[in-house]
Order: structure tokens, then C-alpha cells, then sequence
């Protein structure tokens, strides 16, 4: 119980060292209880998405930069809504206890007083900043500990359903090899460039799908460094290629040649290689990581409960 709330102290120091580096024209986008929330905390939380966003179209961009808006703007309100109930709590925090975090912090990072004020100074934060930070998420634990109940008795039997219902979650490492043929996309290309950059790749592909070998159709076309490599881009774990192009590549039987996918690079025609690895282990040996799993997931479930009493009693106008 206690290191799953040390998680959520993890987190909760994480949301206060957001990005500082956005300038907008402020005004009000909610209203918590006549607590207002500016544009400008909102476009700070999402400020370390914006670079990855920029990279979209047009329309992908609009849409993708509302979605993490929005996404921002209910956390925001969350967070607001347990330091409302902690003030009317009475949920005090000593000195004391946020300079025992910090060196709790400081042991875990493996890091002095110097790196971690220097640290600090790179995300735009002071000492007294981070400390106020961490008082007032020190808080937000506390009143969790006090609202959220937890079963602390969990039976096997509950553990091994947990199990079968997310078995993917404990494969052994998977690691896959792709190959590909790049089309690449200029950065200034306009519709009509992108769309026959587009035809170039499909042609490739009927190439391909009538009988045309993959390597040569790489070393002829793509705009890769592994063209030389007849398109072959070694090995890979999960979570490494860019999500789409992974999406895709694990899609795919080993021999197997996917469509035509877009990413920020350009079009792919991809290719799997080998696949190796990504079978489910035994209950047995991932006991302890499923027990962890599940009390971090009934106390989430536990968390959206409390939020939920806390917003039915709450008065919120959203202005965004």
C-alpha cells in the first residue's frame, strides 16, 4: 500500500514540473467552485506535447491540439477539486515532512542538492517553487489516503483473473526486426507534391505485390541510409519506432509486406523481417507484478470515484 502511494507522490511531483516556456494571451477557461482556471495553466501542462503535435497537417494538429487541451483542462479541474476539499479538510503538510521528500527524492535520483536545484533551473522552477509544489501534492496524497479506501486483502483467486484478463501485459520482451522503403515528404511540399509522392510509393508497392523483390525495390527507391541494406533496419524492442510505423509492423506475419502508412517522415512501405519473443508468462512468475498492478488499478478505480463525488457537488463552468 505504501509504495503504490509513493507512485502517486511520483506523479504528483511530476505534474509540478511542467513546462514554463509557452507565452499566450490569458483569460478564464473554468470556473471550479468561483475558483477560476486561466488559458495559460493549461498551455503550461500541455507545453511538452506541442513540439510533437507541430509535426501533424493542418487539420491533424487542430484536432490533436483540442484533444490534449481538453485532456489538460479536466486535470486541471481534478486537481483543483482535492486542493478545494484538503483546504476544507483541514489537510495540513509540515515543513518538516516536504524537506523529508525532498531528500526521499534526492536518494531515489541519486543526486545532491546541487543537481537537483540545477534541475530545477532547467524546467524554469526555484527551490521555494518546488517546495510549495510539493507541499501541495503532499496534500492531495494525504486526502487520498483518507477518502480513497482500499481492500488490502486480495485473494489468489482475484489475482489470477486479473491475470487472464490482461495477459499481454506480462509477455516475455519482444523484439522485432522490420525493413522498409521510404518516400520522403519536404517539410515545404504542398498537397499535390504529397499526393504524388503518395503515387510513387503505390507503384512501388504494385511492384512489390506482383512479384518484385522487396530488397532490390530498396535499394532502388528508398530514401533511407538502410537502402543500402536492401531496406533491413536490424532489431527493435517495442516501444522503440515511431508508433505508427510499429503499429503496422506488428500487424504483420513474419515475410509479410503492410501498405502504405504516412508518419512524420514520410510514406513507408514496410516490410517484417523476424519477430522473436512477445509470449505470455506464467502466473507463477510474474506473481508479484500482477498483485502491484492490481492494487495500482483498484486504486485508480477507487480515485475516479472520489473525483466523481467531488464533481457532483461541485459548480464547474467550462469556458474553453
Amino acid at each position: 500500500m505504501k509504495r503504490i502511494l509513493v507512485l502517486w507522490v511520483v506523479c504528483l511531483i511530476v505534474d509540478g514540473l511542467i513546462s514554463r516556456g509557452y507565452a499566450v494571451v490569458d483569460r478564464i477557461v473554468a470556473v471550479v467552485n468561483q475558483e477560476v482556471i486561466m488559458l495559460s495553466e493549461v498551455e503550461k501542462l500541455i507545453g511538452p506535447l506541442r513540439a510533437q503535435i507541430e509535426t501533424r497537417d493542418r487539420l491533424e494538429k487542430q484536432k490533436a491540439l483540442q484533444e490534449v487541451s481538453q485532456k489538460a483542462l479536466n486535470q486541471i479541474i481534478e486537481e483543483r477539486l482535492v486542493d478545494q476539499e484538503a483546504r476544507r479538510s483541514g489537510v495540513k503538510v509540515s515543513t518538516k515532512e516536504v524537506e523529508e521528500t525532498i531528500e526521499e527524492v534526492k536518494k531515489r535520483n541519486n543526486v545532491t542538492q546541487e543537481q537537483l536545484e540545477a534541475a530545477l533551473r532547467r524546467d524554469g522552477l526555484t527551490l521555494e517553487t518546488y517546495k510549495k509544489d510539493l507541499e501541495k501534492n503532499l496534500q492531495r496524497v494525504r486526502l487520498l489516503q483518507s477518502n480513497v479506501k482500499l481492500n488490502t486483502k486480495v485473494s489468489e483467486k482475484e489475482l489470477e483473473e486479473f491475470y487472464g484478463a490482461n495477459r499481454d501485459r506480462y509477455q516475455s520482451d519482444l523484439t522485432y526486426r522490420p525493413g522498409h522503403i521510404l518516400f520522403l515528404i519536404p517539410k515545404d511540399a504542398n498537397p499535390e507534391e504529397v499526393r504524388e509522392i503518395r503515387k510513387k510509393g503505390g507503384q512501388v508497392l504494385e511492384k512489390i505485390r506482383t512479384g518484385g523483390d522487396f530488397g532490390e525495390m530498396a535499394l532502388l527507391y528508398s530514401q533511407d541510409l538502410s537502402s543500402k541494406d536492401r531496406g533491413d533496419l536490424g532489431y527493435f524492442k517495442k516501444g522503440e519506432l515511431l508508433p505508427a510505423f510499429e503499429k503496422e509492423a506488428l500487424r504483420l506475419r513474419v515475410g509479410e509486406v503492410g501498405g502504405i502508412i504516412r508518419t512524420e517522415h514520410g510514406f513507408h512501405i514496410i516490410k517484417l523481417l523476424d519477430r522473436k519473443g512477445g509470449e505470455p508468462k506464467s502466473f507463477e512468475e510474474v506473481r508479484q507484478q500482477v498483485e502491484t498492478d492490481y492494487r495500482v488499478m483498484a486504486m485508480e478505480k477507487a480515485y475516479r470515484e472520489f473525483i466523481s463525488t467531488l464533481k457532483a457537488k461541485a459548480v464547474i463552468e467550462i469556458k474553453l
